[in-house]
C-alpha cells in the first residue's frame, strides 16, 4: 500500500485539526504531519486523541520559516495550506499579523513549492468576494475585499495564481462559507452563544443581528477538501458551499431554543466597522466535477455541535475569559 505524506499547516487551528481527525478516520493511506505556530486560535488539546498515532506527527512552527518549512515540504507529497489568521475582528484592530501570516507565509510555501515541485491545496475563504446584495459568486466573480483579512486572503489567493501561471505549480485553491462545529475558537459566532447561554451570560450582537452566512458543517467541508487533493484538478479554485443562508439573530435564537435558554440573553452592540451583509457562493463545480455533496443539514449540524461543547468544557474552559467578551476592533 502506498502511503500519502501530507504536510498540514495550521493543524492545530478549527478547520485544521477537525480535518487531520476526519482524514486518519476515513483513510489509512496517508501519513500526516501538522506543522502550527501554536498562536492563540490554536488549540492543542483538539488533537490529544491521536497524539500516539503512527500515521501522525506534530511539529511546533511558524509557515513564514523558510528552512522549517523547506524541510517539512520536503519531506512530503502534499500541502494543505490550513494556517491563517482568520478573525475579523483582531484584522481591524491590528493588520499587520494577517499580512505576515496569509500573505507572507503563503509566499514561503510558494516559494518552496516552486523548487521542490509538490502539490499544494490552498484554503481560502469566501470573504474574498465581499459582500452580496444579491445572486452567488461563482469561481471567476470578481474579488472585492472589505476587511483587512479578507484583503489578505485574497492577496494570498492571487500568488498562488501568479505561481501556477508563470512557474507551473502545481497548486489548487478552495474556498469555503462560514464553518461551524466542534473544536471551534470560542471567539466565534456560534460557539459564543453556547458558551455564554450554558453560563446564562448576555450574547453580544453586532448591529441588528441581519448580517447573513451560508453555514457550512466542518466535517462537510473537510470531504470537500480531500475531494480536490485527490480528484482536483491542477490550477482550479473550487467553492465549498452548504446552501445555508441564514442570518445572525437567526442562528442564535435556535441555539438558545435548543439550550432552553431565554432570548432575554440578547444584548445588540455597536456594528463592527464594514461589516458586510451577505456572503453567498455556488458550489455547482465542485459538486458536478467531483461529486463531492454536503452530509449535514443545518439543524443535524447544530444539534452535534451543542452536544459536543457541552460534553467538552475542558476543552474551552481555560481559553474562554479572555476571548468571549472580546471585541478588538474597539481597542
Amino acid at each position: 500500500m502506498t502511503v500519502l505524506k501530507l504536510l498540514v499547516t495550521g493543524g492545530l487551528g478549527f478547520i485544521g485539526s477537525n480535518f487531520i481527525l476526519n482524514l486518519l478516520k476515513n483513510h489509512n493511506d496517508f501519513h500526516v504531519t501538522n506543522v502550527d505556530a501554536q498562536l492563540y486560535g490554536s488549540n492543542k488539546k483538539s488533537l490529544s486523541e491521536i497524539t500516539n498515532s503512527d500515521n501522525y506527527k506534530f511539529v511546533s512552527g511558524n509557515i513564514t520559516d523558510y528552512d522549517l518549512m523547506y524541510n517539512l515540504i520536503s519531506e512530503c507529497d502534499a500541502v494543505i495550506n490550513f494556517a491563517a489568521e482568520s478573525f475579523v475582528d483582531r484584522s481591524i484592530s491590528d493588520a499587520k499579523p494577517f499580512l505576515n501570516s496569509n500573505v507572507n507565509g503563503v509566499f514561503t510555501i510558494l516559494e518552496i513549492i516552486k523548487l521542490l515541485k509538490k502539490k499544494l491545496v490552498h484554503v481560502s475563504t469566501d470573504e474574498v468576494y465581499g459582500s452580496l446584495d444579491s445572486g452567488s459568486a461563482i469561481e471567476e466573480s470578481r474579488f472585492n475585499p472589505s476587511s483587512p483579512y479578507a484583503a489578505t486572503k485574497a492577496c494570498a489567493e492571487l500568488l498562488v495564481n501568479s505561481y501556477i501561471y508563470t512557474y507551473g505549480c502545481d497548486c489548487m485553491t478552495t474556498r469555503c462559507t462560514n464553518n461551524y462545529g466542534p473544536r471551534q475558537f470560542p471567539e466565534k459566532l456560534i460557539p459564543k452563544i453556547i458558551i455564554l447561554a450554558s453560563q446564562n451570560k448576555p450574547i453580544p450582537v453586532y448591529g441588528t443581528g441581519k448580517n447573513i452566512r451560508d453555514w457550512l458543517f466542518v466535517d462537510d467541508h473537510c470531504d470537500a477538501i480531500t475531494s480536490v487533493l485527490l480528484k482536483g484538478k491542477s490550477g482550479q479554485s473550487y467553492n465549498i458551499s452548504a446552501n445555508n443562508e441564514i442570518d445572525n439573530l437567526t442562528v442564535i435564537k435556535k441555539i438558545l431554543s435548543l439550550m432552553g435558554k431565554s432570548e432575554d440573553l440578547i444584548t445588540f452592540v455597536e456594528d463592527r466597522p464594514g461589516h458586510d451583509l451577505r456572503y453567498s457562493m455556488s458550489s455547482s463545480k465542485i459538486r458536478c466535477e467531483l461529486g463531492w455533496s454536503q452530509k449535514s443539514a443545518f439543524d443535524v449540524g447544530i444539534k452535534k455541535t451543542l452536544e459536543w461543547y457541552m460534553s467538552q468544557k475542558d476543552w474551552w474552559e481555560d481559553i474562554q475569559q479572555s476571548t468571549l467578551n472580546h471585541t478588538p476592533w474597539k481597542n
